[in-house]
């Protein structure tokens, strides 16, 4: 006679045949992997990186296509709108994937609910630089400036609402500091307005300033990080000044469409966290100091949950809208 606990670890058994079935079979022809913003950009260099490597493992070519627009979520959207049958991968950033929501009357795509989160590649650490004009060489002289002139400096970001404005203003907050935010399209621009002496000072991803900051073009302080990067050990964090809980690491994740079957999700995980463990790689991404992570779904979810809490505030007290 037949148990419940047979039957029922029978139907179980029965209900996994289809997924694994479809697991094995896949990929079944080329795979997309769409990045929402431009070729050259710090996301797209990642997905190249990676997506030579996955190609080889998965056995199938995997075509990178820029979607930029819309900070991010017009690519992000495609991803989230696409087949959930593995064939299309998304990788994507803190922005369409967490502060957007809070810039946005209304998303095009729920990312809590449209978006499977697969790992965590990498993150590129912010860091705080500053013009030469500037008298000051570490984050605790610059503080003491805001202070003492809380209205005199201006800095650049790579556009209203991003990290690098959001992270700004709550490092002037501190300081009860009110300098001018002047947005531009993209961090070359930005980087570029410092040099010139047109603002004062500003926190960019570390590609866009490091080579600036080598050449003697740019005061490099501080990596605006829970620790100090494996790429750049040589900068304090903004923690080691007081400030612990400014954190602005530019991540760049791999994510699929919602109900994509959980045994593509676990082999795109397994397969991904593996390429990042292969030396050549480890070194590709901290030429573009990228320090590698390769953490799990859950992980990656809490991440882009806490990043939502920490610039809430921020959004909130400068009334930021980007419709």
């Amino acid at each position: 006679m037949l148990t419940r606990r047979f039957v029922r670890g029978l139907l179980c058994a029965l209900l996994t045949i289809p997924a694994a079935g479809f697991a094995q079979d896949w990929p079944s022809g080329p795979v997309r992997v769409i990045v929402p913003f431009a070729a050259g950009s710090t996301p797209d260099l990642a997905a190249r990186i990676i997506s030579e490597r996955l190609s080889i493992r998965l056995g199938k070519p995997l075509v990178v296509e820029n979607k930029s627009g819309a900070s991010g979520n017009i690519g992000t959207d495609a991803v989230a709108k696409a087949a959930p049958d593995g064939q299309t991968i998304g990788v994507s950033i803190a922005g369409p994937l967490a502060v957007n929501a809070l810039l946005y009357k209304k998303l095009p795509y729920d990312p809590a609910k449209d978006i499977e989160p697969i790992t965590i590649a990498a993150t590129q650490p912010a860091v705080l630089v500053v013009s030469n004009k500037l008298a000051v060489s570490s984050t605790k002289d610059f503080l003491a400036l805001l202070k003492k002139n809380p209205s005199k400096f201006s800095f650049s970001s790579m556009g209203a609402g991003t990290i690098s404005h959001l992270a700004m203003e709550a490092i002037a907050g501190r300081c009860n500091a009110d300098p001018v935010h002047v947005p531009y399209p993209g961090s070359g621009a930005a980087v570029l307005a410092v040099i010139a002496g047109d603002v004062d000072f500003a926190l960019l991803p570390a590609a866009a300033v490091m080579p600036h900051v080598k050449t003697g073009k740019l005061k490099g302080l501080a990596v605006a990080s829970a620790k100090r990067s494996a790429s750049l050990p040589e900068l304090p964090t903004l923690a080691e000044a007081g400030l612990d809980d400014i954190k602005a690491d530019a991540w760049i994740g791999f994510i699929v469409p919602a109900k994509t079957p959980p045994a593509i999700v676990t082999r795109l995980h397994k397969e991904i966290v593996q390429i990042l463990a292969e030396p050549a790689v480890h070194e590709k991404l901290k030429l573009q100091y990228m320090d590698v992570v390769g953490d799990s779904p859950s992980q990656f979810r809490e991440v882009m949950a806490s990043d939502v809490a920490r610039w809430k505030p921020i959004v909130q007290k400068h009334n930021i809208k980007l419709d």
